[in-house]
């Protein structure tokens, strides 16, 4: 059996980071509000409504990131039989649905005044409804599976599955005439967003980035503790 975390040994290392991201989130967290709701234009056509992009758009990238980096740590483990990574993955999962979840209701908000309406069955908003569904089932499989191995395995195959709805995702807006308009930051670095509304984009990002790990490492401490006292039990 190949290990590659051995958590016992940067537990202190966990305390230390989060004790690190405290004293700067909240800096960090007023200087991007201050960019996001003072500092940055409206837009001529959205108005003030705009300023909803800055939750909506890095709540949604988190979302897709977090159940990609799942998909593609469950199957790193499958291949190397790394099954310390589980603890990684499981500690990836809440922030994903979390933010996932965000991005759908920040959308409904965005889209009353933008398109008329609260909902539509849009290729980009149902799509990301699925990847909703895809955490809550990964989730469920750990809390409702007693048999831990059974539920790894069983969650593994959820993550990989739900790993081809992550393209549909990314390519709706191209492949189908929806609702939802057309990708304003692209892989290849290139921006429609002015750098008024980009800056503020950038900030919002980093922060929920921060917020992110944060989360991240309270649970994987929490997992830490809990195989601790699992493995106490047994001896």
């Amino acid at each position: 059996m190949i290990n590659l975390i051995n958590p016992s040994k940067i537990f202190h290392w966990i305390q230390k980071l989060i004790n690190f991201i405290h004293s700067i989130f909240f800096i960090l967290l007023i200087i991007a509000l201050s960019f996001a709701l003072l500092l940055s234009p409206p837009d001529y056509l959205q108005g003030n409504n705009v300023r909803i992009m800055y939750v909506h758009v890095p709540a949604a990238w988190i979302g897709l990131v977090s159940f990609t980096s799942i998909a593609i740590l469950s199957i790193v483990k499958f291949i190397f039989k790394l099954k310390n990574l589980n603890l990684v993955i499981k500690s990836i999962a809440p922030i994903g649905l979390l933010f996932t979840c965000l991005a759908i209701v920040t959308g409904a908000l965005w889209g009353q005044p933008t398109w008329g309406t609260w909902w539509a069955w849009d290729a980009r908003i149902t799509s990301m409804v699925v990847l909703s569904i895809f955490y809550i089932l990964f989730i469920l499989s750990h809390k409702l599976i007693t048999n831990e191995d059974k539920a790894n395995k069983i969650s593994s195959i959820i993550a990989i599955i739900g790993l081809i709805n992550i393209p549909i995702i990314k390519y709706s807006v191209d492949w189908w005439n929806t609702l939802h308009q057309p990708a304003s930051i692209k892989i290849d670095g290139s921006s429609t967003i002015h750098s008024s509304m980009l800056v503020p984009l950038g900030l919002m990002l980093l922060v929920f980035l921060l917020y992110c790990a944060l989360i991240f490492l309270m649970k994987y401490k929490t997992e830490i503790i809990r195989v601790k006292k699992k493995n106490i039990k047994r001896i």
